[in-house]
């Protein structure tokens, strides 16, 4: 998986074959609903989170088998996942991605790598879930055999990054599998990108993929990462934008994950290489950050994610820094979650965090409605 061990536009439109079809079965659970008999506390003892709750940040904790809600005094207000290495319907095994929605939270449980985690040293520990968890800490859908990876239907292969569509289906990014697919309420494939278990860098093929976002326009940036390039794709599989390239290290290594701005920039973690460029249409960095070079730094933080917040501030999961920073575009840090450099569940702590959102910010991201 992309553990490196090693969207606020509003989508205009969905092509034919991608609009929620009737005769689906139970709906998901839909944005701004609240689940009848929401528990007033969770079952860990933390409050539950407000779905608008201004400036708090969701985080996937990836190996503290955790996802947490904060606010800006590094409170935790809201989590799931009770820290066990084992899935299960009150655990995670290190999530890699989290997207809250409404009254709930929208989770992709990947699992660990043998040797990230002292429960997993003998064998990596499965997860395989996408899942949708409300206040309560109720699992309320599912995709995926728990613990159990495969290619079939209703299973993944280590799915690290989920975005739920405007139509209510899931876009999940199954990357063992090397594959995107785009998942109804009632589990059906209506769309996939790449092919099933090949790996490969030419047509309808992925390297280890890690991210997919819907553009405005329906088609879908990838972050190929293991092919170290960002590409947009058509609803019929032809590239028609790409930056990065196998060969070329340099410009790109590890693409971890990819964002289109409203300007028309895309935003890009190049993993590998420590840092986050922000690229323009015709491929000219226009801004970057690295965060390796910051006082405190390991020598390869491996950050994975990057998020452009509405004030124009940028959110980064620097994963092996072991935080959570938010820079603006100086690259002055103006907020942070976690110690550099120490892992911990304790107050302020984080362990490897994967993903980070502001609450109810989809700036540059996939609106979920």
């Amino acid at each position: 998986m992309a553990k490196l061990l090693g969207c606020s536009l509003f989508v205009i439109a969905l092509l034919a074959g991608c609009s929620a079809g009737a005769n689906r079965g139970p709906m998901l659970p839909a944005a701004g609903s609240q689940p009848a008999g929401a528990a007033k506390t969770m079952p860990n003892g933390a409050s539950p989170a407000r779905s608008d709750a201004a400036n708090h940040m969701m985080i996937a904790d990836q190996f503290n088998n955790r996802v947490i809600e904060i606010n800006r005094d590094h409170q935790i207000v809201w989590s799931f996942g009770d820290g066990s290495s084992v899935a299960g319907p009150h655990s995670v095994v290190a999530p890699n991605d989290e997207e809250r929605y409404g009254a709930f939270t929208l989770i992709a449980g990947t699992g660990a790598p043998q040797g990230s985690e002292p429960g997993c040293q003998s064998a990596p520990c499965q997860d395989n879930r996408v899942i949708i968890v409300n206040h309560a800490g109720e699992i309320v859908w599912q995709y995926g055999k728990t613990g159990m990876p495969g290619s079939g239907p209703d299973e993944l292969n280590t799915p690290v990054c989920a975005v739920r569509l405007p139509n209510g289906d899931i876009l999940i990014t199954d990357q063992v599998n090397e594959r995107v697919i785009q998942v109804t309420e009632d589990k059906r494939v209506v769309w996939q990108y790449g092919m099933t278990g090949v790996s490969g860098a030419g047509h309808d093929q992925l390297n280890n993929p890690n991210s997919a976002e819907l553009l405005p326009n329906g088609h879908i940036l990838i972050a190929d990462e293991n092919n170290n390039r960002v590409i947009e794709v058509t609803r019929d599989k032809r590239i028609v934008w790409r930056y990065g390239s196998p060969s070329d290290t340099k410009r790109l290594s590890g693409a971890a994950f990819a964002s289109r701005l409203s300007n028309g920039d895309t935003l890009i973690t190049d993993s590998l290489n420590n840092r986050i460029v922000e690229v323009s249409h015709d491929k000219k960095v226009v801004w970057r950050y690295v965060t390796n070079r910051r006082k405190g730094s390991v020598a390869n933080p491996n950050p994975t994610r990057a998020v452009r917040l509405r004030n124009g501030d940028t959110l980064i999961s620097d994963q092996f820094n072991m935080q959570v920073i938010q820079v603006n575009h100086d690259g002055k840090i103006v907020f942070k979650q976690g110690r550099i450099g120490v892992a911990g569940t304790g107050p302020d702590q984080l362990n490897a965090p994967y993903d980070a959102k502001v609450v109810g910010d989809f700036t540059g991201l996939t609106p979920p409605h």
